[in-house]
């Protein structure tokens, strides 16, 4: 079975899990997104596969993409965060990213270049917010288990997979043109974060389903 086959099924299995926040009461907002935002997901990944198997220059379709993540991803963080003035924060954030990652796309940087700079910035955001986030989460008196909450799982999916997947693209954009083992473990290693942080997902949308003792029984 092929590397691009098992994240197939592991994004699918992550998409089908999503579905089930619909069925469960009190989903909040994000929660509801992701979904749609899954799909989003699995849409461009397949058309990105599709146009470099045709030879065809797909860093537009990714530069669009990223920011377009990066911006759903600080949505989430903003409805997870208690903290007023924080949430306001990230949404002066947010403005002056949407600004810097268009300037970087259509003037410092070309569009069909990967640009680097919105991505590093947008990085650098996530990161920051995801600790904040954790901070926060620790600092209140707990009521449930975070491991019961959505949202501590996803934080640690995106945390996980910005803190891994910055430094993979800052090591290829050093050396330019790296070879094609380089290449290869490059993608391997980015196979293992895309399923690793998949299955955070799927465990954020599972998490609260409760599983009644006549179940296990039978």
């Amino acid at each position: 079975m092929s590397s691009s086959t098992i994240q197939v099924i592991i994004a699918i299995v992550c998409l089908l899990a999503s579905i089930t926040v619909y069925f469960q009461s009190g989903s909040e907002l994000y929660l509801k997104l992701f979904p749609v935002y899954l799909l989003i997901t699995n849409a461009v990944s397949a058309v990105g596969v599709y146009m470099g198997g045709h030879s065809k220059n797909n860093t537009l379709l990714y530069n669009i993409f990223s920011i377009v993540e990066f911006v759903f991803y600080l949505f989430f963080l903003h409805e997870m965060i208690r903290n007023k003035t924080v949430k306001k924060i990230i949404v002066y954030i947010l403005c002056i990213y949407l600004a810097l990652a268009a300037l970087d796309m259509f003037i410092i940087q070309k569009a069909n270049v990967f640009h680097s700079l919105s991505y590093s910035l947008g990085s650098l955001f996530l990161v920051g917010i995801c600790v904040f986030y954790f901070y926060e989460l620790f600092q209140l008196p707990q009521t449930n288990s975070p491991l019961r909450e959505p949202a501590f799982w996803i934080c640690t999916s995106i945390l996980f997979s910005t803190c891994c997947t910055f430094p993979l693209f800052a090591f290829a954009i050093f050396l330019h043109t790296p070879p094609k083992f380089i290449i290869n473990n490059i993608l391997t290693i980015l196979l293992i974060i895309n399923i690793f942080s998949y299955s955070l997902y799927t465990i954020a949308f599972l998490c609260r389903i409760k599983i009644s003792k006549s179940m296990l029984s039978s």
